[in-house]
């Protein structure tokens, strides 16, 4: 067993603190029965590693310093004090620089893991008794690490816990950026009327206040803020449901009432003239582009230009009669799931089919905005007619939107040519 002094000093110019001293008085509690594993205590300190306060080059010259202990277990029987040389110690620790070396042994020193016990002269060594028992050792005790074994296994389970935490709540960040921003889209095209502008924009408010190394206490607020935006728009979308159930059964208890409404097609579409009247669009021929640009030279659209009622282009434009465009575009009934009867119905099946073509959200919304949403799902169901031809339904729709916007562009000629180019006759004469 060890013997000397109360406290002891460092050998020369080094100087001794209160620290040095209260971590010798924790060395003297020691249990002589108490051993710990000094790998498990060495992986346990590495984890403790940010909250004791040591660097990961002071864990490497506290690694080569256990190295020097013969035996697995830490114990005070088999004495705690090794005295290696700076030259082996360098050597086990990585060929470390000796000015490196020195400075991270101080480093442990005052981190309380180990404290000196100089000999007179300064050099470490063990002294053997004449029986040839252990006597004295000079050198570097690592009795402190068996004392503070208890604390630093809090330190490090305290670690793991925080990390556990910051893990779960990265995770929980994750789920609901995801969730948001497809709740949004399908937002945007179920419920066109709702701002999904403003609520996107909560949303990146959101995230970009999320620093770069974001700690728990930064991601406590992200996720409150997060989980409030997907309540509200999961709200949303769930009076949406409701209101399709509800709509659902009321269609259902109504369907045995026949339409008393016996109006012909020809009544419902506008007077036209053939002395008045603008230009038609027609549809695109296929090209490499993407987007067909509308053209007179197509086959299998409308040869002659059908002319608009009233001398002005104002006056031309009236609504496209829903049953007229039934007549048009008979497909897009196939996406509707009660068919084509209301407005609602021919709007509902356009979503669904810009869907199918690969319209984007962002291209139909503008369509909306520009042509109306009505207008739109019209263009939608004339593009689905000939959509073989057409490489980009997309571009195509977004080239439409610019034309009118530029006020090149209506439905009405759109409609029409669909209707000669599915081989329907139509003969329609002007109201005055």
């Amino acid at each position: 067993m060890q013997t000397g002094n109360a406290f002891t000093t460092p050998f020369g110019r080094r100087s001794l603190s209160l620290g040095m001293l209260a971590t010798q008085v924790l060395a003297q509690e020691i249990d002589p029965e108490t051993s710990i594993d000094k790998w498990k205590l060495f992986r346990t300190v590495c984890e403790a590693r940010a909250l004791i306060g040591i660097s990961d080059r002071a864990l490497v010259v506290l690694n080569a310093l256990l190295t020097f202990y013969p035996q697995t277990e830490l114990s005070e029987a088999n004495g705690l004090v090794v005295f290696p040389s700076n030259v082996q110690l360098s050597l086990r620790a990585h060929g470390m620089a000796p000015a490196t070396l020195r400075r991270h042994l101080s480093a442990l020193v005052e981190a309380g893991l180990i404290f000196r016990k100089d000999s007179p002269n300064g050099k470490r060594y063990a002294r053997r008794s004449r029986e040839g028992e252990g006597g004295e050792a000079f050198g570097f005790s690592l009795s402190p690490l068996i004392v503070r074994a208890a604390e630093f296994d809090a330190i490090a389970e305290r670690i793991r816990s925080e990390r556990l935490h910051l893990k779960l709540m990265k995770e929980r960040v994750t789920l609901l950026r995801r969730d948001i921003v497809k709740l949004i889209e399908l937002g945007v095209e179920e419920l066109p009327d709702v701002d999904w502008s403003a609520h996107y924009a909560r949303f990146r408010a959101v995230i970009d206040g999320i620093p770069r190394q974001a700690t728990s206490d930064d991601l406590e607020p992200a996720v409150d803020g997060l989980e409030c935006i997907q309540l509200e728009i999961s709200n949303l979308l769930e009076n949406k449901l409701n209101s399709q159930k509800t709509s659902a059964n009321e269609s259902q208890s109504e369907r045995h009432k026949q339409n008393s409404n016996t109006q012909s097609t020809n009544e419902l579409e506008p007077s036209l003239r053939e002395s008045q009247g603008a230009k038609v669009e027609q549809y695109p021929e296929k090209d490499n582009s993407g987007i067909g640009e509308p053209t007179r030279t197509n086959q299998g659209v409308a040869a002659g230009a059908v002319q608009l009622a009233g001398a002005t282009h104002a006056q031309a434009i009236r609504p496209v009669p829903l049953a007229l465009v039934s007549q048009a575009c008979p497909e897009i009934a196939a996406y509707a799931k009660h068919g084509i009867a209301s407005w609602s119905d021919l709007m509902s099946a356009a979503v669904v089919v810009r869907s199918m073509l690969g319209v984007s959200p962002s291209a139909y919304e503008e369509a909306c905005d520009v042509l109306g949403q009505e207008s739109a799902a019209i263009v939608v169901a004339c593009i689905l007619e000939r959509a073989q031809q057409i490489n980009s339904a997309g571009g195509y729709l977004r080239s439409l939107t610019d034309k009118a916007a530029r006020g090149e562009f209506s439905v009405w000629p759109m409609v029409l040519a669909q209707l000669r180019a599915n081989g329907t006759h139509v003969q329609l004469v002007a109201k005055e």
